[in-house]
């Protein structure tokens, strides 16, 4: 099975591996395995698989054991999805999450997207491809997602600082752990070649000595995860898939630049631009009252931006990255939460000096054009009469017009900016974003 479509990430085209072998024992599943637990009416598998289609995943490889003919039969090979759905079967002997990885080796491309099926685990997965690409020029074999956890969702199990995974032990834990592996990786192939086949093993072991040897990355998530280990657990994500699947949410979609923060003057370009550094990020003036009011109205937050510096070889990919997820931590800890910033690092021209060739193409996602806020919108029950995209730019007033949502204008509505709308006009000109809040109040 192939695909072309020039307007999907090539990042879409990663095989996914999902460990599907849970039992479901403190649940009191005998008749279904722990990925079908039903969940609104919904296998609990359904949700997280929404989630890998939003970026385009559909080459998948399912670890199953207990109960398999029943994921099977629900899933079968995807094809009326859209997907391509495989399956390892771990057989009589219950192999463990190393085991049946390594039965699974024939299946495996040399670079793949390792999760677990009993939980949930919303992040950028897009990122993770090109962190991984990155990174294993490098020297490394795998890139682990990493959550800020200080043992609230389980005991804390990694040592991450300034951006660097310095160990993973699940066994023996101490005071510098205040972080949490996610549940997800991208693993080259090679980390199999030390397990015996047919043998029960567990990945953590693996990986473990995979950081102990250096050779695992971290890349931290700010979102929290969500499994169904336990009956209160899965009854916690129950309320929460009902409150953002079946209820219609009002959302605030915001540029960043010139909207969150101030642009930057860079002495080596003697131009302004992005800030490429949290040292450089400046919020403007009302930014944090302003985004705290609005989320205490109901509205969902979520920042789309264009960060293209890394094409043009301003700026490396994993500084853009690592500034992207600092602001999003730091909106957190000043008790905004943001559901999702989502940027865009890719330009059609780029430049010769990027580090990352890979991000020179035409995209979906590159405002004026939507693929940004609808992306989201497919994995969100957003009430589209009443959600907004705001920006200073011409570029967001259109791609906010073409997701259908009402649209914002952000500063002067100058000449050229006329021009290019191509006659859509926004809904509404204001003259910064304190004038916002007043608006969405309107509105609700």
């Amino acid at each position: 099975m192939t695909r072309q479509d020039w307007n999907r990430d090539p990042a879409a085209d990663t095989q996914v591996v999902v460990l599907m072998g849970g039992l479901g024992t403190r649940l009191g599943l005998t008749d279904r395995p722990k990925a079908m637990a039903d969940i609104n009416g919904r296998p609990f598998f359904d949700y997280e698989l929404m989630l890998l289609k939003r970026w385009g995943f559909w080459r998948f490889l399912f670890l199953v054991g207990h109960q398999a003919d029943q994921i099977e039969e629900y899933y079968g090979d995807g094809s009326g999805q859209g997907l391509e759905i495989r399956y390892s079967r771990d057989g009589r002997t219950q192999l463990g999450t190393g085991g049946a990885l390594k039965k699974a080796e024939a299946m495996l491309d040399e670079h793949f997207i390792l999760l677990y099926g009993d939980s949930f685990m919303d992040m950028d997965y897009r990122e993770l491809v090109y962190r991984s690409r990155l990174e294993r020029e490098a020297g490394k074999a795998g890139v682990m997602a990493v959550l800020k956890n200080e043992g609230r969702y389980d005991t804390s199990n990694v040592i991450f600082r300034d951006g660097t995974l310095f160990l993973y032990d699940k066994a023996e834990r101490s005071a510098d752990m205040q972080y949490i592996d996610y549940g997800v990786s991208m693993l080259s192939k090679e980390v199999l070649a030390g397990i015996e086949p047919g043998k029960p093993c567990d990945l953590s072991e693996v990986l473990t000595a995979l950081s102990k040897a250096g050779k695992l990355a971290g890349q931290e998530v700010c979102k929290r995860f969500y499994e169904i280990g336990s009956p209160a657990s899965r009854d916690e994500f129950a309320a929460y898939a009902k409150q953002r699947f079946c209820r219609a949410n009002r959302a605030l979609f915001l540029d960043r630049d010139g909207v969150i923060n101030e642009f930057c003057f860079h002495e080596e370009t003697e131009q302004l631009d992005s800030p490429f550094t949290k040292e450089e990020f400046r919020y403007r003036e009302d930014v944090i009252s302003t985004l705290k009011a609005v989320s205490d109205m109901g509205y969902l937050l979520f920042i789309v931006t264009n960060q293209p510096a890394a094409a043009k070889g301003k700026v490396s990919l994993k500084a853009l990255y690592d500034l992207n997820t600092w602001m999003a931590r730091d909106l957190q800890e000043k008790g905004i939460r943001v559901e999702a910033s989502s940027l865009c690092p890719h330009h059609p021209a780029g430049d010769r000096r990027t580090q990352a060739p890979f991000l020179i193409r035409r995209c979906g996602c590159r405002k004026p054009k939507a693929g940004l806020i609808t992306d989201i919108l497919k994995i969100y029950n957003i009430d589209m009469e009443h959600s907004w995209m705001a920006g200073d730019s011409y570029t967001d007033v259109l791609a906010g017009k073409r997701a259908g949502l009402k649209t914002a204008l952000l500063g002067e509505y100058k000449c050229d900016v006329c021009h290019r709308l191509e006659g859509n006009r926004p809904d509404r000109v204001l003259k910064d974003i304190r004038e916002l809040e007043g608006i969405l109040r309107e509105d609700t």
